[in-house]
């Protein structure tokens, strides 16, 4: 492992420790909320260590603060984390053997993804998969303590504008991976099908509809390759079958100068 992290260079270092940082302060949002919601620090704690899914975790407090039922609260949360299942197909070819990718499934989400697949080369991909995601291990889970605890002296996170920050560093690891027009397509489906749905759908549940279009767009455009190839295998087809025909007369009209 530390032959591989030796690979990465500064600006992935950095962005390793900015993100990092970046869970922690809205580990401590999370943990805020999750106090105003009746929950005791112990279970704060063992919530952001066990999910380790700030959007899922998000989704269950705001559930039972509302009054919900806790096992409606936690079928909720699982199915806005059905994300992962996305971030696991394109993670998991860098791990190697059945341990890493145990650990590497309680280790995925949005930030980890993120790092693993803005690098090119799959050693530095698992690296900044795995680094990434041991920071993350140990700062969601301290900002969710550090926030239980300051629960009662801010009372509302969301003025503190934390919620912006977040999305936006994720923004400015994806923009590197827009080399392409097939890239772009996706980006721009995935996003309207998200912000469409923002307005109607709980918290993570818009990135599930974006996979969704992204799927769609892959399906369409892979269609429509199946059908530009179909009439120049055609073609090939016809253009053997005459050549072969004119071979098969050519032998026949050989054969007949020689009995003569």
């Amino acid at each position: 492992m530390r032959s591989a992290w030796r690979t990465l260079d500064t600006a992935t270092l950095r962005a390793v420790v900015v993100m990092s940082l970046s869970v922690l302060v809205i580990g401590t949002s999370y943990g805020v909320a999750a106090h105003g919601a009746g929950l005791a620090l112990w279970q704060i704690v063992l919530v952001a260590t066990v999910v380790l899914a700030g959007s899922s975790e998000f989704v269950f407090v705001g559930i039972l603060a509302a009054g919900g039922v806790p096992i409606l609260a936690a079928l909720a949360g699982l199915l806005v984390n059905t994300r992962n299942f996305g971030y696991g197909l394109a993670v998991g070819k860098h791990l190697r053997g059945t341990p890493e990718i145990l650990l590497g499934a309680h280790l995925i989400n949005d930030e980890t993804a993120a790092l693993a697949t803005a690098e090119s080369d799959p050693r530095r991909a698992r690296a900044a998969f795995l680094l990434c995601g041991l920071g993350v291990l140990v700062a969601w889970p301290a900002g969710a303590a550090l926030g239980a605890t300051l629960g009662g002296v801010v009372a509302d996170p969301a003025k503190l504008g934390l919620d912006a920050a977040f999305p936006a560093l994720l923004a400015a690891l994806a923009i590197p991976a827009l080399r392409d027009g097939a890239t772009w397509a996706a980006v721009t489906v995935g996003a309207a099908v998200a912000v469409a749905s923002t307005p109607f759908l709980p918290a993570g549940l818009p990135i599930i509809g974006a996979l969704g279009g992204f799927a769609a767009l892959e399906t369409v455009r892979r269609s429509r390759e199946a059908s530009l190839r179909a009439p120049e295998t055609a073609g090939t087809g016809t253009d053997a079958a005459e050549e072969g025909a004119s071979a098969r007369d050519m032998l026949g009209h050989n054969n007949v100068r020689s009995r003569r």
